[in-house]
Parts: C-alpha cells; sequence; structure tokens
C-alpha cells in the first residue's frame, strides 16, 4: 500500500513542486521518497498525477522485488492519493483537457491502472501519510504521522 502527495506551487522562488511518497509492506514502511521536481506544474491535479506517476514507478519495482522474493502480489497495489481530478485523470486520461499539456511519459500510470497493477484510491488529506514528506504540519499532526512511519516512537 502506498501514499502519494505533492505540493503545488509552495516555494515562492520558482513555483516547482515537491512530491513525496511512502510504501508500507505487512505494516512496515519500507521505502519513502521526498524530492522537488524539475518542472513547474500548471495546475494542482498535474503536480498530483507527476506524484502519482513517480509513486507507480516505485510500485512497480516493489512489485518486481517481491515477486523476485517468492512473494508475488496477488492484486493490485492501492496508492492513497488526495486529489479526484488526478485520479479521473488517471484512469482515463484521453478525456481530459488538461491531459494535452501534460507530458506523456507521466500518462504511465494508465497502463499500469489497466493492467491492473495499481489501483488508486481517494483518502482525505489529512489521511496521506506522504504529506510529512511536502509540507509543513503542526507538532501533533507531525509527530502522529511520524508514529505512523514507524521512524521514531510515539512521544
Amino acid at each position: 500500500m502506498g501514499w502519494s502527495n505533492s505540493n503545488w506551487a509552495q516555494d515562492t522562488n520558482d513555483r516547482r513542486f515537491t512530491s513525496g511518497f511512502v510504501f508500507d509492506v505487512a505494516g512496515n514502511s519500507i521505502t519513502w521518497s521526498s524530492k522537488k521536481q524539475a518542472t513547474v506544474a500548471a495546475s494542482s491535479v498535474e503536480a498530483e498525477y507527476v506524484a502519482s506517476m513517480n509513486t507507480t514507478k516505485e510500485a512497480v519495482w516493489l512489485r518486481t522485488l517481491l515477486t523476485e522474493l517468492d512473494f508475488s502480489p496477488t492484486q493490485a497495489t492501492v496508492i492513497h492519493a488526495d486529489n479526484l481530478g488526478c485520479i479521473a485523470l488517471a484512469n482515463n486520461p484521453v478525456s481530459h483537457s488538461q491531459a494535452k499539456y501534460i507530458d506523456i511519459r507521466h500518462h504511465f500510470i494508465y497502463e499500469k491502472i489497466e493492467h491492473c497493477k495499481i489501483k488508486l484510491d481517494y483518502v482525505p488529506t489529512k489521511n496521506i501519510l506522504a504529506n510529512v514528506f511536502t509540507k509543513a504540519f503542526p507538532r501533533k499532526a507531525f509527530k502522529k504521522f511520524r508514529a505512523q512511519l514507524d521512524v521514531l516512537p510515539p512521544q
């Protein structure tokens, strides 16, 4: 299971966004990332879509690793996202006018959904674990996410 998120245009210097993801296998966070993207997104949907594409690439890699370790996934890897526009675009990139300006390489996610390798699932923003990699939070929320990641024991 994975969580994907981005912070659209929050850097006031260059308006590039930061995307992040985290994956949980058997109840443990095993891989995560926080990366400032090389391009400027024209919308929050595009920023979330690119973040979800990067998350999908990690999901494919994890599925391959688990298969090599003889733990082949039997169903699609669920990736939680908090942007309904991103989820709609990922499920059908052809029908959206927004898809015209999104680089074709980002439509990799659509192929993986079509082949039942991943599934994007909506989760409210407050429950997206990847938020901790893309946004600043008040202390209480930060500690909640940190505890969910099992990085440090709850305090």
